[in-house]
């Protein structure tokens, strides 16, 4: 077991952890897949995180990042050819976590959601704070349809080349392709009706099947808990001074989402840029890891 290998805490259904699986593919690298359940509980997941439940998580060692904006950040600089660039990328990587995803999740609810278990539906109404309402999703669905497709149209017109990056994927890509996979194989059929007319978004869809996920190897979730017991931090963090939080090293924080899944995780501050914030935790036998956040989509405050 390596102290840098990548280990991937996902479960195969994820939209979002679709996306780093193809991020993982288009940079040809090596991980481990540790399956984490699809609800709750998450016994081998909470004490990495501090209580966020959310997948995917990545871990490095006794590094530990929450959300695929900041997974998807870290594989780039630590895995930076090749390069999928960045900047404006992000804002589309936010759209299609957020309004393009949302849509997703009517369109496909609508379809199939009478037959999704009761502890499925109790466990997401605790994630979002509100009522799992297939009804309502079924009410929404056709304007949500509209909206899905709109959203596929915006990919349609972005193609020139092969990509939405040009000649070879970018991050817009990755980002883009969770909602057209997701979409695709919960509800084959709706669809087929939704990019119908669209043959540059059927041709990207089939390129990107074909990137794959890189070389995926199982882990069991026993040994990348051993893994961040057995290793330390990598990067000690600096904080800017002229961060608008005012927050400083060495303050107790909380971090939490802005959207859904808020459970908040303490620690100390380690590091804190425009991007990215990080807190350190022990938590047990686990010692000192590193957890890393986003700054766009979460809160941080002072304990």
């Amino acid at each position: 077991m390596s102290a840098s290998e990548i280990i991937l805490h996902h479960y195969d259904t994820s939209p979002f952890s679709e996306k780093v699986r193809l991020m993982l593919g288009v940079k040809g690298l090596a991980w481990r897949s540790v399956i984490q359940p699809v609800i709750m509980p998450k016994p081998d997941l909470i004490p990495l995180t501090g209580g966020y439940r959310r997948i995917p998580v990545m871990q490095i060692g006794a590094d530990v990042y929450c959300d695929s904006q900041v997974i998807m950040a870290e594989l780039e600089r630590r895995h930076p050819k090749p390069a999928l660039g960045g900047g404006s990328d992000w804002a589309v990587n936010l759209w299609a976590d957020r309004l393009w995803f949302q849509a997703s999740v009517a369109v496909i609810f609508a379809e199939m959601g009478d037959a999704v278990p009761k502890e499925f539906i109790a466990d997401r109404e605790k994630l979002s704070g509100r009522p799992f309402d297939v009804g309502a999703m079924k009410a929404a669905a056709p304007f949500m349809r509209q909206q899905w497709r709109a959203y596929a149209a915006w990919v349609e017109d972005g193609l020139a080349g092969d990509f939405l990056g040009g000649a070879t994927p970018s991050l817009a890509d990755v980002a883009a392709w969770m909602n057209v996979w997701w979409l695709g194989g919960a509800a084959p059929h709706v669809a087929a009706v939704l990019m119908e007319g669209l043959p540059r978004l059927q041709a990207w869809r089939d390129r990107l099947k074909t990137i794959g996920h890189g070389q995926r190897s199982e882990m069991k979730p026993s040994e990348a808990l051993q893994a961040a017991m057995t290793s330390q931090p990598v990067d000690a963090g600096v904080c800017a001074s002229d961060d608008p939080s005012g927050l400083k090293k060495g303050d107790a924080v909380v971090v939490q989402a802005d959207d859904y899944g808020r459970d908040p995780v303490e620690g100390v501050l380690v590091n804190l840029t425009n991007d990215r914030v990080t807190l350190a935790r022990e938590c047990g036998e686990l010692d000192v890891v590193h957890v890393h956040f986003p700054r766009a989509g979460y809160v941080l405050a002072k304990r």
